[in-house]
């Protein structure tokens, strides 16, 4: 994948530094070999509860769950579209972050560069609102998360609590080029302002002692 990847970015704009990669989960799990097939609704439901950590709520045939990767989506992220037939269903990468950091080092050998950084994202739906927006669900190379707390606003209050998800705004940018359908698996943000150094999606989950909705 990392191979395929260099050659696209070759082809387009080439790879400068501080460039953020948005790589698709579909491709990343592709890659992995994260494909599964299912014969039946219960085989589906049987896979389903295989990579949950913990089943939130269930509606029907609709599980939200809390994945094993710390996650809390539908049906445990697992997915039927873009996938090569009927019978088969599309997995979570095992480790998003540790998927991430291994483009991330080897796009940077082949460039020449340091690692830059690079994004998995997902579509997740969100409570409260219709539609779904991608997020980051593997990160490497940057801060996923910006702490504004202690500074002020621009009328001198200091802010609280604002922190600010800067990956899930990356994945959600890239998407609008990348689109759902198009078959376009990994977009280039240039320009963007980050903080470099290690990072990981887990920055991104809430706390257990912090989540309203157990």
């Amino acid at each position: 994948l990392a191979a395929l990847l260099a050659t696209a970015i070759e082809r387009a704009c080439g790879l400068i530094e501080d460039d953020v990669l948005v790589v698709a989960q579909k491709v990343v799990s592709k890659a992995e070999g994260r494909l599964v097939k299912v014969r039946s609704a219960a085989e589906r439901e049987e896979l389903i509860r295989a990579e949950a950590r913990h089943i939130r709520r269930r509606r029907n045939d609709m599980f939200i769950v809390e994945t094993r990767q710390g996650f809390v989506c539908a049906t445990a992220g697992i997915d039927h579209s873009n996938t090569p037939a009927d019978d088969t269903l599309i997995l979570l990468p095992e480790d998003p972050d540790a998927s991430a950091q291994a483009l991330s080092a080897k796009l940077g050998a082949h460039f020449g560069l340091m690692a830059p950084p690079v994004v998995i994202a997902d579509s997740f739906g969100r409570a409260w609102r219709t539609g779904t927006v991608d997020i980051a669900i593997g990160v490497a190379g940057f801060a996923p998360l910006i702490d504004l707390r202690g500074q002020c606003d621009w009328v001198g209050r200091e802010l609280e609590t604002t922190q600010v998800a800067v990956a899930d705004e990356l994945a959600a940018a890239a998407h609008l080029v990348m689109g759902k359908a198009d078959g376009v698996p990994a977009a280039l943000v240039r320009g963007a302002v980050i903080e470099r150094r290690s990072g990981a999606a887990t920055e991104l989950v809430m706390p257990s002692d912090r989540d309203l909705f157990p």
